[in-house]
């Protein structure tokens, strides 16, 4: 059987691979797996008859191997709130902005910024739409001297 995944990158199906990528790595910390091997298990076996896109595959990788740089930068200027402490809605929906901000060139930095914020507004508290874009916004202001 051929992996259940879908190559293109147009605008409707990047929001929703995205909207499944924070799905997987949400379902990953919550069970306390690695969200490469969840994602992986669901390419394998899936669960339903929705397509696992490309996207999906390549955002759950990338915020994976670059887990530990996100969660520096999240820490370090989310103004008093703990990366730990953030509902887990927002930590997956800000990693994933972060990722596509800073290690793909192929997503503009507002389109990443908006699709976080569409996604905890939709999913999360009232006060996270401006604290994702808050934060998001500063990293993407500091971009240059971040990846530099």
């Amino acid at each position: 059987m051929s992996p259940r995944t879908e190559s293109g990158r147009q605008l409707p199906r990047l929001s929703k691979a995205r909207r499944a990528a924070l799905d997987l790595l949400f379902e990953a910390e919550a069970r306390g797996i690695d969200p490469t091997e969840l994602t992986q298990s669901r390419i394998d076996h899936p669960v339903s008859e929705k397509i696992l896109r490309d996207y999906t595959v390549e955002l759950v990788k990338g915020v994976t191997e670059q887990r530990e740089r996100i969660d520096e930068l999240l820490a370090t200027y989310s103004t008093g709130w703990p990366v730990e402490r953030m509902p887990g809605v927002d930590r997956q929906a800000l990693r994933l902005g972060v990722w596509e901000i800073l290690f793909n060139d192929d997503i503009p930095d507002a389109v990443a910024i908006d699709e976080a914020v569409t996604a905890v507004a939709e999913m999360s508290t009232n006060e996270s739409p401006n604290f994702v874009s808050g934060l998001l916004n500063r990293i993407k202001d500091l971009k240059p001297a971040l990846i530099d």
